[in-house]
């Protein structure tokens, strides 16, 4: 006899708050899946730093624009 297909645990939807759906785990829908990806690739998740951003390398008299 084959096993039973065990479903994952329904949880709220970590964008708005529904009870999500099988097919969307862990969302409730295909927009709410495109609203995280769009926060990951817009770096919209980090997590909070002390350090300051690199600065590009500053000019010398010699190679400005005289």
């Amino acid at each position: 006899m084959a096993d039973p297909v065990r479903l994952k645990p329904t949880r709220p939807c970590p964008i708005c708050g529904k009870p999500s759906l099988q097919a969307f785990h862990p969302f409730c829908s295909s927009r709410c899946q495109d609203v995280d990806l769009n926060r990951w690739l817009s770096d919209a998740y980090r997590a909070p730093t002390n350090e300051e951003p690199d600065r590009p390398p500053e000019k010398s008299r010699e190679e400005g624009d005289d």
